[in-house]
């Protein structure tokens, strides 16, 4: 049997195969741990918890697993850790909805739910605190989804605005930015005098200033103060970052099931929080990884001890003074040959020692490997799809989410605990009825103004630098710099995105407090937009080749003035723009043809491949300018039509010879400039049942037009033509004198 068949085995049969077997047909070593993992993530996602803990393990023994590499498998203890705890109220939080985290305020963080103070708007135009970003509780927008770069800075115009509105509140924030400040400067001592000094005076910031103060804490090595200050109500918005944080001081600790059961907890209730995923993969692969034999001891202990506040290096200590029980000595025994059997001349010896009849030398090295891991892992996360009673009570104890206790872990502090939740839950209904609005008084037109021109802004956009502007204005800015109007910062990787998203806080503040001032530049904004989209008035002219109807014309655009021209096309929904070649005397010719945009490719640098075809001819009646680009009045051209009955007849005649000696022609030229003429205008038109169905006259025609080597002004001759019998006549002088010419 071929090594991928064996894929499909049962799971015991698949893990003796894999650990003892060599793979067969030339595969690589490399080649059968990624088989390995694939597998492994394939289990997890089908939500196959045990086989996929077994199938990680069997990893650990071809190479290491990075824990970048168990987001599957978290997301699968995950489910798992939901599925035994739906019932349990501190696995939610009623200030968290599914689909989103919904705001108390317009200036409240979606993120903590606390005041924006200093905001940072994210490329899909939704803001946060600064706080939340340098701390790095979100990795995408809990809003969109969308993942953020984390290099934005702060909005320049909404930070001067808050600051004018709501000044105690901003003090407040950026003092407690002082303290996470201090906290990476491991000045800790200050950070915690800074934060008990604002709890002490200020108790509507006590939850975010306790968190930072627990995060201070427990680099001083003071786990119980810093417990206690993790001790949060659910009822809070900080209550998921609460929950980290107490899952941190106990990792810190050394009591390594219960951080990884908290950790867990708080992804429960949110589950875009990077900083809980990233821990949870760490521990996954500590307890996976067959080396790591102090966590592995560290793991069973805490597992039985009756003391789980003690500290690591304490447990393990512990665990090589003290006795082991019957299911302790086994796995320590096997540990110790582990270690003690690294010579390749015993290893084959060793595997055998270890065989157990019906399972094969592979399975016993599963066994002897990472029996200590594999069965401190299973009892943490696996029990909902154990059936012994013994295993599920062990997990509810581990994971201790009964419905009566809300916390994951007491920490010794139950009346500081209730005290807590009593006053977080008055000042939660408190800020519930409480919601900010901007005093009239402050309201001033002149700080919402765009500094491009210098209207109300419309649509405005904040730059990853932290400037706002309108949309249009930033994009024509664009159009000749990739820089910052203000700041000269580049903006390359912004345009190359071309996620121009609105700024949602200053759009709602403008739509919602300057309502008849928004309505007027709405008003101009659409009056603008109804003059470009007229289609014989102001129509705007790309000055640069012959265009004809039916043809395809791609255009490569890199002027800032045609930039512009496109891009307005597409906004205004018209996708049509005309096409003249250039005039040394009027600037460009009295005829041309409407293009219409088939699609448009843009460059990271702002430049465009623009895919058009021809639609109808014109004329031009007159000439302007627009924003650097050529517009005119026009009026559209038709065939006239024949309606005497033998007139049409020799018309159609006519027509006819005109096809066949054009397509003799065409079969008839050398295979390089047929292949040439196939790419850029492909295949020659059918025949056309009537040649007066459309105002424009057959599609051979101007095909041939096209591709004939003639002068632009001859063809421009023949463009503006009206009657289909002359243009028959003067491409069929062209078609003789070209099949006259030898080696044409």
């Amino acid at each position: 049997m071929s090594f991928r068949s064996q894929v499909s085995e049962a799971p015991e049969e698949r893990s003796a195969f894999f650990i003892g077997a060599e793979p067969d047909n030339g595969s690589s070593e490399e080649d059968h741990y990624q088989l390995i993992l694939q597998k492994a993530n394939a289990l997890a996602s089908e939500n196959c918890l045990k086989e996929a803990i077994d199938w990680f393990t069997v990893a650990m023994r071809y190479g290491p697993v990075r824990p970048g590499q168990l987001s599957t498998f978290v997301d699968c203890i995950l489910r798992n850790f939901k599925s035994k705890s739906s019932g349990s109220n501190s696995l939610s939080s009623p200030s968290r909805e599914e689909g989103g985290s919904p705001r108390d305020d317009l200036f409240d963080c979606p993120s903590c739910h606390s005041f924006l103070g200093e905001p940072v708007t994210l490329a899909c135009g939704h803001s946060y605190c600064k706080r939340c970003l340098q701390r790095r509780l979100l990795c995408k927008c809990k809003l969109c989804k969308e993942t953020m770069k984390g290099e934005e800075k702060v909005n320049v115009i909404l930070c001067g605005l808050l600051e004018k509105w709501f000044p105690e509140e901003l003090g407040r924030s950026k003092t407690i930015c002082e303290v996470d400040k201090l906290c990476r400067k491991k000045r800790y001592q200050e950070a915690v005098s800074l934060a008990t000094e604002i709890i002490q005076k200020d108790p509507e910031t006590t939850a975010t200033a306790r968190l930072s103060r627990a995060e201070a804490y427990m680099a001083l090595k003071q786990y119980r103060s810093a417990l206690e200050d993790t001790e949060i109500c659910p009822d809070s918005s900080c209550y998921a970052e609460a929950v980290f944080r107490k899952a941190m001081v106990l990792h810190e600790m050394g009591q390594v099931d219960e951080s990884l059961q908290a950790f867990l907890q708080c992804l429960a209730v949110d589950e875009d929080f990077p900083s809980a995923k990233r821990q949870v993969e760490k521990i996954l692969c500590d307890l996976l990884s067959p080396d790591d034999e102090n966590v592995k001891v560290g793991l069973r202990e805490t597992t039985q001890n009756t003391s789980p506040h003690l500290r690591r290096k304490t447990l393990v200590a512990d665990a090589q003074n003290q006795p082991l029980s019957p299911v302790q000595r086994q796995p320590q025994h096997q540990a110790r040959a582990s270690s003690a059997h690294h010579h390749p001349d015993n290893q084959e010896k060793r595997w055998e020692s270890l065989e157990r009849p019906g399972l094969g030398r592979a399975h016993s090295l599963r066994v002897h490997s990472s029996g200590c891991s594999e069965e401190g892992l299973k009892r943490v996360c696996s029990a909902p799809q154990l059936g012994d009673q013994e295993k599920g009570s062990l997990l509810k104890r581990k994971l201790s989410v009964s419905d009566t206790e809300p916390c994951v872990v007491d920490s010794g502090s139950s009346k500081h605990k209730k005290q807590g939740v009593a006053k977080g839950s008055k000042q939660q209904a408190a800020k519930a009825k409480l919601r900010r609005s901007v005093p009239s008084d402050l309201l001033d037109l002149n700080d919402l103004e765009c500094s491009l021109c210098m209207r109300l802004f419309y649509e405005p956009v904040t730059t990853p630098c932290g400037h706002t502007f309108c949309k249009n204005c930033l994009e024509r800015c664009l159009d000749h710099t990739p820089q910052c109007p203000l700041c000269k910062e580049s903006l390359k990787e912004y345009l190359a995105c071309r996620k121009y998203n609105v700024t949602t806080v200053l759009d709602t503040v403008i739509k919602q407090y300057l309502s008849q001032e928004f309505a007027e530049r709405t008003k101009t904004h659409l009056e603008e937009t109804r003059e470009l989209s007229d289609l014989t008035k102001n129509v705007p002219i790309f000055v640069c080749t012959m265009a004809y109807p039916t043809v395809p014309c791609p255009l490569h655009v890199f002027e800032p003035r045609y930039r512009l021209m496109i891009r307005r096309c597409m906004e205004t929904g018209t996708r049509q723009f005309g096409m003249c070649i250039n005039d040394p005397q009027k600037g460009f010719a009295d005829y041309g043809c409407m293009l219409t945009i088939r699609s448009v490719h843009f460059l990271p640098d702002g430049r465009s491949v623009v895919d058009t075809i021809g639609g109808k001819r014109f004329r031009v009646l007159s000439r302007g300018m627009k924003d650097g680009y050529s517009t005119a009045d026009i009026e559209h051209l038709e065939d006239t039509r024949v309606e005497d009955s033998s007139e049409l007849e020799d018309l159609q005649e006519l027509h006819d010879e005109v096809y066949e000696q054009a397509r003799v022609w065409f079969q008839n030229l050398k295979i390089r400039f047929h292949n040439q003429i196939l790419q850029h205008f492909g295949p020659m038109p059918e025949r056309e049942a009537d040649i007066q169905a459309t105002p424009n006259g057959p599609a051979c025609c101007w095909w041939l037009l096209a591709v004939l080597p003639i002068d632009p002004k001859y063809q421009l001759s023949v463009l503006s033509m009206t009657s289909l019998k002359e243009r028959l006549v003067k491409i069929q002088h062209i078609l003789t004198y070209l099949q006259s010419i030898p080696n044409n």
